[in-house]
């Protein structure tokens, strides 16, 4: 009989699986950047299979194309394409925008890096919230940390207008709301083409996440000078009509107000301050050639009286405000003899003296602004109302009546930010500063921010330990208008301990003073040693103990104890220090035999010559150790002496 016959089953075509993120990198000339960047593209902890990375070549005419292929070639999840070249990263994005598959996508320059994880924590964040657009923490050798960076937000909208201090386009964003709004970059030689992309995103975006607890984007400086994707201000480039477009933009998407405070102006005063006022103030107004100068003076003002609503002038602090009304005022040389004196103002930051408690560094802070000559930077009280520091006016045109400060407090903030220095990463240590007016006397007052400092090595990193390195204690300034970034000083010797050392989380941390009198704090002995810093207090040390000895300026916290070598006589062993029985210091930890004559041995720290302690030994065995300063009675010292001789051990009794 004839076998029946199977009928055959249609195969049904396999659907490519669908990327989470689609990375979008334009690229021009970029050469050797291209292969430093691609690890931190490719090495991402999310899986290969769930992202993708496009690479549009906007007309290279290096060997940059033949570098993107031979990476193509060995990564499945990395496309190429091609584009003659359009003189701006807009044009090849959009291109990118076109091929990506993914559920989202993330924007990065051919020249910057992306933190290991940074993928997998920007699409969990995303997903969390359903967010439209998601920021991620950004580190920079170029720029002053954003404290819109201080706290992760799992949604906001643009009423956040601290959005507003991140205007790249480094940032993921959900595909289906691009293209639902058709966003897209502006194409060809077009400066503020990212100003104007994310306001559009910003004003569309139901839903905006801030990821702050990780370094996701890590923004370089190219050592040639370079990156390419970043110009500076040219008018040129259409830098005026630009920004007009970007201010109408803004100015169709929200509601006009005669209100400072209403959510158009609050926009808008990132603009102003920002494109408009910096061609009005110092550096660039007393850097550049006045007959440069002028011109772009000149289009900013008309710009300002054109576009910009009053409120957005009277809502600025005071020194700006006096900016703006010289540059409304077109007068170039009082913004020029304003820039002058303001140039001159500097940061003061005090730090009393570091001490640790419950496991963090803490000192008490306060900041201000001095004048040229060293002075506070003072406010006047006169008739009820408060007065610019008439030295910082002298000269200026409009102020011989003085310049009114109609709220000392309008837009000033003062934080503490540390800095991974072998990273580049910003961290904020816990707790707010506040503002207040100090009475100077004769009816001067300064403006100052005060508070305490709270360091946590354990969970400074976005609630992680501190990475092993040195970190140092900054702070910024934003008051009255001027903007300063300091590092933190006190009264400590350069170079020398700040506080004493803490053990915390398994490591040695210890806190001084750098040779500019900055303080800082190393993790884990990354420059400094625990023997050499802690040598004066060890030679102080008046303890006694069996096996583990007290030391009263280590500073301690409950957890793993941290491993140290040390040299007992000639022997180099491996010690601990542990928490002690308070879990407020620590204690050392000798291993309980040492292969050592009878005695009693000093025991030295690596880089130290002075003893941190010494052990007293009997047939191999550690009786006890002393601190250096500790006294034994002469009855101690004779019973040590015949323990250490064998002859005396073994007469008995009759």
């Amino acid at each position: 009989m004839p076998r029946p016959q199977v009928p055959q089953v249609p195969q049904v075509p396999q659907v490519p699986k669908v990327p989470k993120v689609s990375v979008i990198v334009p690229v021009y000339n970029t050469g050797k950047y291209v292969d430093e960047c691609a690890p931190s593209l490719l090495g991402q902890s999310l899986p290969a299979d769930e992202y993708e990375v496009i690479y549009v070549d906007d007309g290279s005419t290096d060997d940059t194309l033949d570098r993107l292929r031979k990476i193509a070639a060995a990564h499945p999840n990395v496309q190429v394409h091609t584009q003659p070249n359009s003189g701006w990263p807009g044009a090849p994005r959009n291109l990118g925008m076109r091929h990506a598959r993914g559920e989202y996508v993330q924007f990065v320059d051919h020249d910057d890096l992306l933190g290991p994880e940074a993928l997998e924590r920007l699409y969990e964040h995303a997903k969390r919230g359903e967010a439209d657009v998601v920021l991620g923490k950004m580190s920079s050798t170029m720029v002053r940390p954003r404290r819109l960076f201080r706290h992760t937000v799992d949604a906001c909208t643009i009423e956040n207008d601290e959005l507003m201090q991140s205007m790249s386009p480094h940032k993921m964003f959900r595909r289906d709301f691009l293209e639902e709004h058709g966003l897209r970059f502006p194409e060809g030689p077009w400066i503020l083409e990212d100003l104007l992309f994310v306001s559009a995103a910003y004003l569309k975006a139901e839903r905006i996440a801030i990821l702050a607890d990780y370094p996701c984007y890590y923004w370089m400086k190219r050592d040639d000078g370079g990156n390419n994707t970043r110009h500076r201000f040219n008018p040129r480039h259409g830098f005026w009509p630009n920004t007009r477009t970007v201010v109408r933009q803004i100015k169709d998407g929200t509601a006009p107000s005669e209100d400072v405070d209403a959510l158009q102006n609050r926009l808008l005063h990132r603009l102003y301050h920002v494109e408009l006022l910096s061609r009005a103030r110092e550096p660039e107004i007393l850097r550049e050639d006045p007959a440069e100068q002028r011109p772009r003076f000149e289009a900013a003002r008309e710009l300002a009286l054109q576009e910009f609503p009053p409120a957005v002038r009277e809502g600025l602090p005071a020194v700006s405000r006096l900016r703006a009304e010289l540059l409304e005022g077109g007068d170039f040389d009082g913004a020029v003899a304003f820039a002058e004196r303001v140039r001159e103002v500097k940061a003061h930051s005090e730090a009393g003296a570091p001490r640790w408690e419950n496991g963090r560094l803490v000192a008490d802070v306060r900041l201000g602004l001095l004048r040229g000559d060293g002075e506070p930077l003072a406010l006047l009280e006169r008739d009820g109302k408060w007065w610019l520091d008439p030295e910082l006016t002298a000269g200026v045109p409009g102020t011989a009546d003085g310049w009114e400060v109609r709220d000392p407090f309008r837009l000033a903030y003062a934080e503490l930010v540390v800095k991974d220095r072998d990273r580049e990463d910003w961290w904020y240590p816990e707790g707010d500063l506040e503002l207040r007016l100090e009475p100077l006397g004769a009816g001067r007052s300064w403006l100052v921010a005060a508070g305490r400092l709270r360091l946590d090595p354990e969970r400074l990193a976005g609630g992680r330990p501190l990475e092993r390195g040195v970190h140092d204690v900054w702070a910024y300034l934003q008051l009255l208008g001027v903007d300063r970034m300091v590092r933190l000083t006190g009264d400590g010797t350069p170079g020398r301990p700040a506080a004493g050392p803490a053990l915390t989380g398994g490591r040695l941390a210890l806190p001084y003073w750098t040779g500019s009198g900055q303080l800082a704090l190393d993790v884990d002995q990354r420059q400094r040693r625990f023997g050499p810093d802690t040598a004066d207090a060890a030679a102080a040390n008046t303890a006694r103990a069996e096996r583990s000895l007290p030391l009263p300026y280590v500073a301690a916290t409950a957890g793993a104890p941290a491993r140290i070598k040390v040299t007992v006589s000639a022997l180099t062993v491996n010690a601990e220090l542990v928490p002690g029985p308070d879990a407020a210091t620590a204690r050392l930890r000798l291993p309980a035999r040492l292969e050592l004559p009878a005695g009693r041995h000093p025991v030295t720290l690596p880089k130290a010559d002075a003893p941190v302690a010494f052990a007293v030994v009997r047939d191999g065995a550690l009786l006890r150790l002393e601190g250096p300063a500790y006294e034994a009675g002469a009855g101690r010292r004779l019973l040590d002496a015949v323990a250490a001789n064998r002859g005396l051990r073994r007469v008995r009794r009759p």
